[in-house]
């Protein structure tokens, strides 16, 4: 795909509308050929825009009405001159293929899914994030968009979990588990068993692992690891706060003695190594799968190198015909489906 466009929310963010603007600045260097439509307070953001040569092409329109951080959801319904609004508006229009935004949450997974709509064939869309493991990143997914999920979304949820993992980790056969308490046939309820045995049934048999726990998210058993959205969130905060506690102590032990704060020094390059892989900026840009766009989460408290990554999760989509993967994936579900009902026909 190619000549699109893609719809910014410039006031979203703590440090916004400066580090949408430098972060963009960023993603242009790495994509010398991205078109940015802005979205924002014009007083502001146009200053900002003109310090960026690689920004030139850029296009602001002004947005008079900001959804906060504390703005309740059914008030973000009613903010039409809102930039995250105006922003997810161009998408459902067709003026661009998708939509990065680093404000309300709950405001840009509400909106998403009334104006621009979920793609047909999908159910409920989910919200997915890369993570590092042992073997590499990983994608995860549902993180939160949905409480309880049935068979059909587990399944749906593998299928845009796969897809995802293409066209942005550039995986060509991604594995994928399904997150149980136990690794067995037997474990877990009746929705899980189901959609397992779905899976296998499934174009997506080859690469289903089966059943995983909570260790193998970090082991990186599996490049997918598909949930339900109340779990998969637990799990999302549990792995953050883990991260947390490691480098609190990490800090305490080598600020503890003069031996300690020496044998820092002969491990710094490789605490700086760790560091890297570890950078939470690297891994900015929660996805919500299953609309009829792009839609791309920054986090609100990330800086603009943060912003470029989500930036760069957007333009993988995008490029790499994302939403076109999950239609042709629904279409080989709903052939193998239409063969099984017929055949249950023809048994009866």
């Amino acid at each position: 795909m190619s000549g699109f466009s893609l719809a910014v929310d410039a006031m979203g963010g703590d440090a916004a509308p400066r580090m949408v603007v430098d972060g963009l600045a960023i993603a242009a260097e790495r994509h010398p050929g991205a078109s940015f439509l802005l979205f924002g307070d014009e007083k502001r953001v146009a200053p900002l825009l003109a310090h960026h040569r690689r920004l030139a092409t850029a296009q602001l329109r002004h947005a008079s009405e900001v959804i906060g951080n504390d703005t309740k959801v059914a008030a973000a319904m009613r903010m039409r001159q809102a930039s995250m609004r105006l922003a997810i508006d161009a998408v459902a229009r067709g003026e661009a293929a998708g939509v990065i935004s680093a404000g309300n949450s709950g405001a840009l997974l509400a909106l998403s899914k009334v104006v621009i709509k979920t793609l047909p064939g999908i159910d409920r869309p989910a919200m997915a994030a890369i993570g590092p493991s042992a073997r590499g990143d990983i994608v995860m997914l549902d993180l939160g968009a949905n409480v309880t999920c049935d068979t059909r979304n587990l399944v749906e949820f593998a299928l845009m979990g796969d897809v995802f993992a293409r066209t942005v980790l550039g995986l060509t056969s991604p594995t994928i588990g399904l997150l149980n308490v136990g690794s067995e046939d037997v474990k877990g309820d009746e929705t899980l068993r189901e959609a397992a045995e779905a899976l296998r049934a499934s174009h997506l048999a080859p690469q289903f692992h089966g059943f995983v726990e909570g260790h193998d998210i970090a082991a990186g058993t599996t490049d997918v690891v598909v949930t339900d959205g109340f779990t998969g969130n637990v799990a999302l905060k549990t792995g953050e706060g883990a991260l947390r506690l490691v480098g609190q102590l990490l800090r305490q032990v080598f600020n503890a003695s003069i031996a300690s704060r020496l044998a820092y020094l002969l491990a710094r390059p490789g605490l700086a190594r760790l560091r890297e892989w570890l950078d939470p900026r690297r891994y900015n840009g929660a996805v919500m799968l299953g609309l009829n766009g792009v839609v791309v989460k920054s986090h609100g408290g990330t800086d603009a190198e943060g912003f470029a990554h989500a930036v760069d999760v957007a333009m993988d989509m995008v490029t790499h015909g994302f939403n076109e993967g999950i239609r042709d994936g629904l279409a080989r579900i709903g052939r193998l489906e239409t063969r099984h009902g017929s055949a249950d026909a023809d048994a009866s």
